[in-house]
This record gives structure tokens, sequence and C-alpha cells, in this order.
């Protein structure tokens, strides 16, 4: 029996950013299973205008005409989950506590879809901590939840490779790609009684902390290798930003050189060009490749260069490395 011929499960979804959007989206399109109802995060103020703006999940439901419920707390959401006779409830990074009266509900479960291969980044940010790490695989992992932090039993996992130039923004995409079609197997499974989920091994477990605003700020006593996936890993929330030669800047794009920075102390400016701004790290430079001003549009160096030609100058005595690194 095919994941499309399985039994239809009534099912109720909850998830908030683009990942969960795109899960929910396989979901409706190439699944027999019917969706009844969407929880998804409270509309809140975004961005410098501080608008309200829609979430991708309750976007996406109003448009297929599913009712969506967007409790603040765990109490509303007990609450709001009251009269719901789903068979099970799939989350995906829905970023709210399920308390154990939602958990115990569902005749099969709650079914997350975790973007990681659990027990190796269990909790909040697993994308871009995989990236920080320097991890060279990653996953998804589908998991029925208990009360503990991803602590749940494996329905299943696929794993793929991270790419060199991976940031959060390329890999979560492709990470929902991946958890939807292990998503289907998963439901399918469960509605045929052939699941046999699994424990994990906690001793393998490392922790994915949600990510501050505060840690985005570039250390450049760092080496530039892991400068340049943090780079990656904040990128598009909350981006890396640095204050060089006093000028505040978020950075979405960089690169470590393979040349030395001849002594220059770690956050000295080494060249700015239309190829890069150079900066040291505690071993060699990264090359600065996009880049955005406070209020500013994001722009590429060369672009940003033509713009501000004369905005960064080198430290003195930094000609060596700068000519280096060209």
């Amino acid at each position: 029996m095919s994941d499309i011929d399985a039994p239809s499960l009534k099912l109720s979804f909850a998830g908030s950013p683009d990942f969960a959007a795109d899960i929910l989206q396989v979901l409706a399109e190439r699944s027999p299973h019917e969706i009844q109802r969407v929880y998804a995060q409270p509309d809140r103020p975004r961005g410098r205008g501080r608008k309200t703006i829609t979430g991708p999940v309750k976007a996406l439901a109003a448009r297929r005409g599913i009712p969506v419920l967007q409790p603040a707390t765990p109490e509303e959401l007990a609450l709001a989950h009251r009269d719901d006779d789903s068979d099970a409830l799939v989350v995906a990074a829905y970023g709210l506590l399920l308390p154990p009266e939602v958990l115990s509900r569902p005749r099969h479960g709650c079914v997350n879809v975790h973007a990681s291969l659990l027990p190796r980044w269990r909790g909040a940010a697993p994308v871009a901590r995989a990236i920080q790490a320097g991890d060279a695989q990653t996953g998804v992992s589908i998991m029925l939840m208990d009360a503990g932090l991803d602590t749940g039993k494996i329905l299943a996992r696929r794993a793929c490779d991270l790419l060199p130039d991976d940031a959060s923004a390329s890999l979560s995409p492709r990470l929902a790609r991946l958890g939807s079609a292990c998503l289907l197997e998963a439901l399918a499974a469960l509605a045929t009684g052939r699941a046999k989920p699994v424990e994990q091994d906690s001793r393998l477990a490392t922790y994915a902390k949600k990510i501050t605003k505060d840690e985005a700020e570039i250390d450049w006593r760092e080496t530039a290798a892991q400068v340049a996936r943090n780079i990656r890993a904040f990128n598009p929330a909350p981006v890396a930003f640095a204050t060089l030669n006093g000028v505040k800047l978020r950075i979405w794009r960089g690169e470590p050189l393979t040349t030395g920075v001849a002594g220059r102390p770690p956050g000295a400016v080494l060249a700015y060009t239309a190829q890069g701004l150079d900066v040291a790290a505690k071993d060699r430079p990264v090359r600065i490749l996009e880049l955005q001003a406070e209020g500013k549009t994001r722009q590429g160096v060369r672009a940003f260069y033509q713009g501000r030609p004369r905005l960064f100058e080198p430290v003195p005595g930094a000609a060596d490395a700068a000519a280096a690194t060209r």
C-alpha cells in the first residue's frame, strides 16, 4: 500500500513559519488526510514599521479554507483543543509548549516534524546550530511527542548532506521538503498500524538553544571558518552584524580566505574593494560578500562599494595583508 492509498486520518496542524507552511502545503495537496483545523501563533508586529503581519501557516490555511485558531499560551491552547477530535496533531516549528491534555488527546498522538537527526540538536534552533557546529550531515526526524523536549520516540528519519555554502535560508526549505515526504510515510504507518516507534538514545543528545539577537554579533576573535558559519547560520534571522570602523552593518554572506592576517588584530579592516570587505578574524581574513547598512537595503558588496567607495579605510599597516587577500 502506498502512502497516498493509506486510510485517511483526521488531522490538526500546529505551526507558524515558512518551514511549517511548506509541510502543511504538502499535507493538503499530496496526502489523503483531512486537515480539520490549524493552530498558529498570534499575529504580532514585526519589522521597522511594527506592522502586524499574518504568518505563513495562517495565510496558507486561510487560502485553503481551513479554520485557524491562534492561542497565545499553553493554557489557551488547551482550551482551544478541548473539542478537537482529530486522530493526530501534526506539529512543525510551532513554538508553543503543548500541555499534557493536548499531548494525550489524539488517538495517534502528536506527531512532530523536527529539523535534525534526533537526538542531535533537540530544541528550538536545530538548523542554525547544525550549521554553526560545522556538521557534515543533518536531516529530519518524525517523532511522537511526549512531555520532554524533543525526547519522544522516532517514527521515521531521513538524512541529507550539509552543503559548504548552506545558510539557514537555503537549508530550511530543503529540510521541509525532506520532512514532508518523511511525514507522509509516518502517517501512513500510523493509519495502517505498521508504525514501529523507536526510543532515542539520550546519551547522544545535544541541545539547540534558541538564538538571541545578541549572539548574532560577530566575534572576530573566533576563527574565520567559525565566523563564516555563524553568518550562514543567522541568515535569514536574526542576521549577523558587526560595527566596522564605526559603521554598523548587517552581514548576510561571507567566506573565509586562505591567507593569514599578517598580525592584524581581530576585527581590523584589511581591504575594501569591489571584490569584498576583508576583515581579520583569529587566524585568517573573512571576506564579506553581501551586507546592509542601517536603514538601507541588502546589497552585494560590489554595488555597496560603488555607492560608498571610501566608507572603510584599512587599518594602518594592513597593506601587506590587504594585498595578500585580493
